[in-house]
């Protein structure tokens, strides 16, 4: 019986670049060879496609595979244009479709989408360059409550993204994360418990199986920044210690923010935990897979492991054929 041909799409020209290839090495070290033909596909970071270690065109590359396993992170690969690609060339691929992770990728659409949900929703607003401007910054900081969370409105793992505490702070904030995105997302910056939780679809006999919340405690500051996540600074508590109607809440909350938005096979959801109830942070439609990753954690919180949760993610593709 010939194996299934499966290759692991990683790097990709976004400042997640460095997570994406750890990720997409953790892929290719899990999957099991013995039922996999496994193709390492690197993109650098300037888009140039490679199969196997040697410059492809992608539709090259499409036809040597059955299933692409899509380890990429951020802007290309995580917001529905590397989607578009191979649903064009009727590729199968693992995670959220083209149009599940534009909207899961775009902060503030996905924030509208689930008002009157079963989250709370911190006060936001969306900037673009023009507004760069003094006298309108100087408005913003008085009016919009501090401190605030500053972060590209598109990007991921933190990077560019920071708690604003002064004026100072905040004009070299967004001139970061403008560097990154024509868009920029402020918020106002919530003081609570940080947790997070991953669905995924069709796993262990459930449409839609929640695994156990973690909770995040840093250690370094007071923000989960790309150093906590990334530098082993940070805890993660799996399964987190809440109450057990907080935790229920947390898994309902992700069951409905992954079938709102529309996504697909699996997704990881950002909470602030306080008093008054769950405020959503944003959802990750691409976790990563790295060592250092949440979602691997939480898999084997349930006595599962890696390879095991990979294969389902690749069996489920491979079904849609």
């Amino acid at each position: 019986m010939m194996k299934m041909r499966v290759g692991v799409l990683r790097g990709g020209p976004s400042a997640e670049y460095d997570v994406s290839l750890k990720s997409g090495q953790a892929v290719l070290d899990a999957l099991p060879a013995e039922q996999y033909d496994l193709a390492d596909i690197y993109i650098d970071r300037s888009g140039t496609w490679h199969f196997r270690g040697r410059p492809v065109e992608p539709h090259r590359a499409f036809d040597q595979i059955d299933v692409i396993f899509n380890a990429l992170h951020g802007r290309y690969g995580e917001d529905g244009t590397v989607q578009r690609l191979l649903d064009t060339h009727g590729v199968p691929y693992t995670g959220s479709d083209a149009l599940g992770s534009a909207i899961g990728m775009h902060k503030a659409l996905a924030k509208g989408l689930l008002k009157n949900h079963s989250v709370l929703l911190a006060h936001h607003r969306v900037l673009v360059q023009d507004d760069l401007c003094e006298a309108f910054l100087r408005e913003l900081w008085t009016t919009f409550p501090q401190p605030s969370v500053v972060k590209p409105l598109d990007g991921g793992s933190s990077v560019a993204t920071a708690v604003v505490r002064t004026f100072d702070e905040l004009l070299f904030t967004l001139l970061e994360a403008f560097k990154e995105s024509e868009k920029v997302l402020i918020e106002q910056y919530l003081k609570g418990r940080e947790a997070t939780v991953a669905v995924v679809e069709g796993f262990r006999g459930e449409p839609y199986y929640a695994l156990p919340p973690i909770e995040i405690v840093p250690t370094k500051n007071s923000f989960f920044d790309y150093a906590e996540k990334y530098a082993g600074f940070a805890r993660e508590i799996c399964p987190a210690p809440f109450p057990r109607e907080t935790t229920f809440a947390l898994e309902e909350a992700a069951r409905d923010i992954h079938q709102t938005l529309g996504l697909r096979d699996y997704s990881r959801s950002d909470f602030i935990v306080r008093p008054e109830g769950l405020f959503f942070l944003e959802v990750n439609t691409l976790p990563g897979l790295t060592p250092a990753s949440l979602v691997p954690k939480a898999v084997e919180s349930v006595g599962g492991n890696l390879s095991g949760f990979l294969a389902h993610l690749v069996d489920r593709a491979a079904a849609r054929i």
